[in-house]
């Protein structure tokens, strides 16, 4: 496949101005799907959770998941939207082999909640405040696996097979409106606006938010126009893009490649794009038509969706705290200074550092372990820290193992091996592998001895005040006990040597 030219990041920023529009699709949770009593499930064998409805056989009639429009309303209400009097459904009409009616059940002029606002951070600390356009509900289409080629995508695949499993899966689609004046951080931007999405749906319980599996993932519009123009740019869209490290990548990547081809004097087809993580860039899908060029037809197996006053109202107080408020009181209660807590909250880590700080842990050593040795071991195996295999009250252990001096900083990252591996609990992995630190005198004695003659002058300069030279000692000591003898007890005992 042949690369695309890319212009100069700063260079494209120079010239053109970014326009970025951002569609994120969540899934529901609920026990069914949108239109039927099939399993919303994930992980099950292909084509098992189907029925007449959910493919589309003839004389099949739906029938709208009360719990998903209420979901629905609850995510609109979370992101200041106003909620619509009156909602219809209507039919998409496109054909694709995933969707096996050949229409796709969503909203189109009606939909649930309409004009929202959400204000997102990026990591520079600089706030933008997001205008959404809309929330409407849909249901999901089937999934494609295509088989042959070397992609794994429809291009170059000898055939695909079809899993009807998600097709009918209660969507809610959150348009936001063009986004300007992003600039250089429009990457940041569309990361950090997916990612507050997520942490409320996820805080909301309405879906669970798992990236990886597609229950949340962005639809990532780009256009550019040069400095000055007040017409708006064609626009790519870069379709189901499901990390927040993709986007960023993916926003970065177009950006790059459509100034390339407009300062040559090129210009941009409209169509859709996909993401190749394994090389960086996107590569070209079909032709994208506007919305208004969709062929929508009012749905009319389904009555429209009119929420209650008194509904409404009872679905916003049982809204869980908004998002921005809660870091903000987090920072407050932990005491991080506002670099660290940005880390913090860059790094995606907040949940987790809440739940060991609840869990017994103090905030500064939740940071330590989940920002340091934890994020490192997620980056070394391309996962988020939520994937890892441990808890944040086993992490809470941990640090009240190091706390209690039971354990060392050094023992604490062999511990973390064990956890990690699946060899139990921080206090079960010292017990089992005999990790606690050696605060036994006799052993610690016999340990200072062997060093000291090998280094006899220490003692001396001890005894002259050159306490640095203690140094040397405590570093054998530990070699010699493979890190778990108790540094500080060492110490202790090495002046008493010295002194006596």
């Amino acid at each position: 496949m042949a690369k695309d030219e890319l212009m100069n990041y700063e260079q494209a920023l120079a010239q053109f101005e970014v326009v970025i529009g951002l569609e994120v699709h969540v899934e529901l949770n609920t026990k069914t799907k949108m239109f039927c009593g099939c399993r919303n499930e994930f992980g099950n064998e292909p084509n098992t959770n189907v029925c007449p409805i959910c493919i589309g056989l003839p004389g099949s009639l739906p029938a709208v998941n009360k719990r998903a429009v209420e979901s629905s309303i609850a995510i609109g209400l979370a992101l200041g939207c106003q909620i619509a009097p009156t909602g219809r459904f209507a039919r998409k009409n496109y054909f694709y082999p995933d969707l096996a009616k050949n229409f796709q059940t969503s909203q189109y002029d009606e939909p649930i909640a309409f004009e929202g606002a959400l204000e997102v951070e990026v990591p520079s600390g600089n706030k933008f405040n997001v205008l959404i356009e809309r929330a409407h509900m849909e249901e999901d289409a089937g999934k494609l696996t295509h088989i042959g080629g070397a992609t794994g995508r429809i291009q170059g695949a000898e055939y695909s097979l079809v899993d009807y499993n998600r097709a009918g899966v209660p969507l809610v689609e959150i348009v936001t409106k063009p986004v300007f004046g992003a600039g250089a951080e429009a990457p940041e931007l569309a990361a950090a606006y997916v990612r507050s999405i997520r942490d409320i749906v996820k805080a909301m319980n309405v879906s669970d938010a798992r990236m990886e599996r597609g229950n949340v993932r962005c639809d990532a519009n780009v256009s550019l126009r040069p400095i000055g123009s007040e017409k708006l740019g064609t626009r790519t869209e870069t379709k189901n893009v499901n990390s927040l490290r993709s986007i960023e990548r993916a926003v970065r990547y177009e950006i790059q490649r459509q100034a390339a081809i407009l300062a040559k004097g090129g210009t941009i087809t409209q169509e859709t794009r996909h993401w190749h993580e394994d090389r960086g860039a996107t590569s070209s899908g079909r032709p994208k038509s506007d919305a208004d060029d969709y062929r929508y037809f009012p749905e009319p197996d389904l009555v429209p969706v009119q929420p209650s006053a008194e509904w409404i109202e009872s679905i916003r107080a049982t809204l869980p705290e908004n998002p921005a408020e809660r870091r903000k009181r987090l920072a407050a209660e932990w005491g991080f200074s506002e670099l660290e807590f940005r880390d913090v909250v860059n790094a995606g880590l907040l949940d987790q550092i809440e739940e060991t700080v609840a869990a017994g842990a103090k905030p500064q050593a939740a940071r330590k372990w989940w920002g340091g040795e934890l994020a490192r071991v997620a980056n070394a195996e391309d996962k988020d820290a939520s994937e890892l295999n441990i808890t944040p009250a086993q992490v809470a252990e941990l640090a009240e193992l190091v706390e209690s001096g039971k354990i060392n900083d050094r023992l604490a990252r062999e511990v973390l091996t064990f956890v990690l591996a699946g060899e139990g609990s921080p206090a079960e992995v010292v017990a089992a592998r005999g990790l606690e630190v050696v605060s036994d005198d006799g052993a610690l004695i016999a340990a200072i001895d062997e060093a000291l003659a090998a280094q006899p002058d220490v003692l001396d300069a001890i005894r002259e005040g050159r306490m640095q030279a203690a140094g040397a000692v405590i570093g054998a000591v530990m070699k010699a006990m493979k890190g778990s003898a108790d540094a500080a007890r060492v110490r202790e005992l090495l002046i008493q040597k010295a002194n006596s």
